[in-house]
């Protein structure tokens, strides 16, 4: 299949920032334009796919191992950006497709990061149960609240200001990271798991305190 040389047309879409825009040009656009290849692979099985990754690395990541935890997330982190990119060149972008997507990303998101939590838990860490549990919660809830509060301004045409690290892509990618570094420092998820929790729900207030000011 011949391809356009404008990297903008399906590499990438408006909305994608930073990490996640660099994984999209840089990695997942290598593999999408052999897939495209495969007649019957539609760009709902690469949602699915990745998603199941995501899910897969998170379980293996509360199963305590670090680095295949991260080398699954990582393959699921380039194939989130290959579904679009498949609809955008085979000409099968859709909104059913988009809001898959969209929910399919909150499942692997969350796993993520209550593998990650539940890794500390069973790790020898210096911390008490609750503080793991409550620093693992705030991920968790920043995380879903950064994705949604992006979709309802969105819709209620709020604007948030400067796009932010607190993305999808960044937060994943910090994840994969800490998975493995684990395998040289293995406390190094807890500094993963508050960095996730601090940032994620700093950007909120700040979105909240801005969606405030101009008239909430």
């Amino acid at each position: 299949m011949m391809l356009s040389d404008n990297r903008a047309s399906w590499r990438t879409k408006p909305t994608d920032r930073f990490v996640l825009k660099w994984i999209k040009v840089n990695l997942s656009a290598r593999l999408t334009p052999h897939l495209a290849a495969i007649d019957w692979l539609s760009p709902w099985m690469v949602t699915v796919a990745s998603s199941l990754l995501g899910c897969a690395g998170g379980l293996i990541f509360a199963l305590g191992a670090g680095w295949p935890a991260g080398l699954a997330a990582a393959a699921g982190q380039v194939l989130d950006g290959v579904d679009g990119q498949l609809a955008r060149i085979t000409g099968r972008q859709t909104q059913a497709g988009a809001f898959l997507d969209s929910v399919m990303d909150r499942y692997a998101d969350g796993a993520l990061v209550i593998g990650l939590t539940i890794y500390l838990v069973r790790l020898p860490l210096q911390w008490p149960l609750w503080l793991i549990l409550l620093w693992g919660a705030l991920a968790l809830i920043g995380g879903n609240l950064i994705s949604y509060s992006t979709a309802r301004a969105d819709g209620l045409g709020l604007d948030l200001g400067r796009p932010t690290l607190a993305s999808k892509g960044t937060r994943t990618s910090a994840i994969i990271l800490g998975a493995w570094g684990s395998l040289f420092w293995p406390p190094l998820p807890a500094v993963v798991l508050v960095y996730l929790a601090v940032h994620t729900n700093t950007v909120v207030i700040a979105r909240l305190y801005r969606a405030h000011r101009t008239g909430l």
